[in-house]
């Protein structure tokens, strides 16, 4: 460069923005990731307001289970409000195990079903186990 002559060659600039390049490119996958696991999350906290509601109900009525096979009938017979929860599409208790199917959170776990199941020890205590479909992906199984 000559004196008085201020500034970046072209060369400099296009270093710097193929560098950017492969920061974003390896970025956005990692962000993505983290979003849908924090979609995810969404649910798994959903069940586990759910899960607080059938435990209460099994010792209140002396060890029996709800079993609801609709949104309408766990927020009527449990007393949960499920209407802002989009990431759900539909929800059913069992014998007091709870069924949820993944909606509106990305390809890889829509439809997929996710489940918690109680096991009754005998003690007055309840143990819950998580269950999921067969294609859903390992890396965003809750942890048990």
């Amino acid at each position: 460069m000559k004196k008085g002559e201020v500034g970046f060659t072209l060369i400099e600039l296009l270093v710097v923005i193929a560098i950017i390049g492969i920061l974003a490119a390896v970025a956005v996958p990692f962000y993505q990731g983290y979003m849908l696991k924090a979609k995810l999350t969404e649910v798994v906290n959903t069940m586990s307001t759910v899960k607080s509601a059938v435990s209460s109900y099994h010792h209140d009525s002396e060890g029996s289970w709800p079993n609801c096979t609709t949104i309408d009938d766990v927020r009527n017979s449990l007393g949960i409000g499920l209407a802002s929860i989009s990431r759900i599409s539909d929800i059913s208790i069992v014998n007091g195990a709870i069924i949820v199917t993944v909606d509106n959170i990305g390809l890889l776990v829509d439809g997929k079903i996710l489940s918690l199941t109680p096991i009754d020890p005998g003690d007055g205590s309840i143990r819950w186990t998580w269950g999921w479909s067969l294609d859903f992906p390992v890396h965003l199984r809750p942890k048990s």
